[in-house]
């Protein structure tokens, strides 16, 4: 099975899909949509709950998917899980067969949210990737998700080196929609040598009436030096990220 951690560590532009969060979604929903953009990426990834919301499990998720053949990067967030249950959950998706994980800090959960609740953050996220590391530091590749910084402000450099040595070895950028900032940006993590203790994939959100542009975007992502690959975020159709890989031409039998 082709997995996101060796597509990543082979040194090959790397192509994944982010899945939706839906409530209305049902398990075989989300392995319909994974299965469609399967052939086409190199690996499916998949966020944890939304501020003020409970979704499926990523574990229950990823186990399904993987049944099928389909390689899964989950999200394990500080907010929601103690120690043990943080630690429960990496021992079980490694016991399961995934390779990759993202984990971070998680959003605010806000008063107005659809569930009542209080966030944890037993431990911090730099504690969190030390303990993902720490349980198996050969077989798990482990990431972060980042917000590419507004104009005029930049990356928390030392942080992300505290967090590499901590054992993070890939950034997952939220969507930028002004490629120009995140050209400039990313020329930054360059310089500061940020890129040679990362793999850098930004997001790209490919739109309904918009498939041409997405893809001359993902085809300029490929060409800004530091960027090791390109997540594509699937808001419902995964037919209109299919469109945008293929019209891209980065991809041969795409």
């Amino acid at each position: 099975m082709k997995t996101f951690h060796g597509a990543l560590t082979g040194g090959a532009f790397t192509v994944t899909a982010e899945l939706p969060w839906n409530d209305q979604f049902s398990i075989t929903d989300y392995a319909r949509q994974a299965s469609s953009l399967a052939d086409h990426v190199d690996g499916i990834q998949l966020g944890e709950n939304p501020p003020g919301q409970a979704e499926i499990s990523p574990v229950a998720l990823a186990a399904l998917l993987l049944r099928e053949g389909i390689d899964l990067t989950p999200t394990l967030h500080c907010r929601d899980r103690n120690r043990i249950a943080l630690q429960s959950e990496i021992l079980g998706l490694r016991a399961i067969g995934v390779t990759s994980l993202i984990l971070g800090q998680g959003q605010e959960i806000h008063a107005a949210g659809r569930v009542p609740a209080r966030p944890v953050f037993d431990v911090n996220d730099r504690e969190l990737i030390a303990m993902a590391r720490e349980i198996d530091e050969n077989r798990l590749l482990i990431g972060m998700e980042c917000l590419v910084p507004a104009t005029g402000s930049g990356w928390n450099v030392a942080a992300l080196l505290e967090r590499s040595a901590a054992g993070a070895r890939f950034l997952r950028l939220r969507p930028c929609f002004d490629l120009e900032v995140l050209r400039s940006h990313l020329a930054g993590l360059v310089d500061e040598k940020v890129t040679w203790h990362y793999s850098v994939i930004p997001s790209l959100v490919p739109r309904e009436q918009g498939v041409d542009e997405c893809a001359q975007m993902i085809r300029d992502v490929q060409s800004i030096p530091g960027v090791s690959g390109v997540n594509l975020v699937c808001r419902d159709d995964p037919g209109l990220l299919i469109s945008s890989l293929q019209s891209s031409g980065i991809r041969s039998g795409a």
